[in-house]
């Protein structure tokens, strides 16, 4: 994540800034590292954003 906390990151698909009012859910993997998972504005996917 950026120091941006309202960037999550880019869309893998098409590239599209997401920000944090477009977070679906955030979760702790195995390794301790957060992930998120997002919808993308543009092309209405659910990624992990970028």
């Amino acid at each position: 994540m950026t120091p941006d906390e309202s960037y999550l990151g880019r869309c893998p698909e098409c590239g599209e800034d997401i920000s944090e009012a477009w977070l679906l859910v955030k979760y702790t993997k195995d390794n301790g590292e957060t992930g998120i998972w997002a919808e993308c504005p543009n092309c209405e996917d659910v990624v992990a954003p970028e």
